[in-house]
């Protein structure tokens, strides 16, 4: 929402957002740049209506409220926001929870049988209606907070897709697994090698799409699982080389969660992400 009692210096084309009662958050970049820039700027923002925001969940039953009232309250500019949620054939008690806690206009789809990351995903993107959309998992790892930031090079019309990178963030980032982070590391550099990208964190959750660039690719998605990431990747690699799609990455804190928690990505995850890299670079 846009706020009272504007000071002497206020611009009116930054966009302020309320994150907390007493705390107002500047998304830079609109008020600087010739009034050209500015005028793309507000162009893009006016093209874009509704942000759809897709949550694929399974087994999420402890921490699903409690994102779903982050997504609710994230700022995004006072953009129409659409939620989605994808239950992965659950097995614990996320049916029930989200039965009682989802609110009027908020769309929840399950699936009869556990599919995986990816198919869930597509089946978000099918329903989605919106000019945008934000992956989002259902776990606390990531902060709806950020998606400002996600957002930015989207609606000042630099971007088509943004990669929110672990590795760029100042925010804070829990301190856990090392062997995951260089697994992490490593991925991204077999991927960057394939697509001739410069990521810094190609397995990021965090990745936003402006709608045309995914309905181009919905049809020819096929990952069940954690293969997404790198799928969805490779896809708009050769969108970028094709000229029809410019990827930008922003850095984002991560508050990453222990096996004890519930975190569910494994080695043979890894596995079948670097089999993915080679088969959606050199063979799809």
């Amino acid at each position: 929402m846009l706020q009272k009692g504007y000071p002497d210096d206020y611009d009116p084309f930054v966009v302020r957002e309320s994150v907390h009662a007493n705390e107002v958050v500047e998304v830079r970049g609109f008020q600087n740049g010739p009034i050209h820039q500015r005028g793309a700027q507000q162009t893009a923002l006016k093209n874009i209506e509704k942000i759809s925001i897709v949550v694929p969940v399974f087994n999420e039953g402890p921490t699903l409220e409690e994102i779903l009232n982050r997504i609710r309250k994230a700022p995004i500019f006072d953009i129409e926001r659409e939620i989605i949620l994808v239950n992965d054939c659950s097995t614990d008690d996320t049916a029930a929870i989200l039965e009682k806690v989802t609110q009027p206009g908020e769309k929840v789809i399950s699936h009869d049988k556990n599919r995986g990351k990816g198919a869930a995903l597509r089946t978000g993107f099918s329903a989605c209606t919106g000019d945008v959309i934000i992956i989002q998992d259902a776990d606390l790892e990531y902060n709806p907070d950020e998606y400002p930031k996600l957002l930015e090079p989207i609606i000042n019309g630099s971007a088509d897709v943004v990669f929110g990178s672990r590795f760029k963030g100042s925010g804070p980032h829990r301190v856990l697994y090392f062997w995951h982070y260089l697994g992490n590391r490593f991925l991204t550099f077999l991927s960057n090698m394939f697509t001739d990208l410069n990521l810094t964190d190609m397995e990021t959750c965090y990745k936003v799409f402006r709608a045309e660039i995914l309905r181009d690719m919905l049809p020819k998605l096929s990952s069940e699982r954690f293969g997404f990431e790198p799928e969805v990747t490779a896809r708009c690699a050769k969108l970028s080389k094709a000229g029809r799609c410019r990827i930008y990455e922003v850095g984002i804190g991560y508050q990453g969660r222990t096996y004890q928690e519930g975190k569910k990505i494994g080695v043979m995850d890894g596995l079948e992400a670097i089999w993915c890299i080679l088969y959606y670079n050199l063979l799809k």
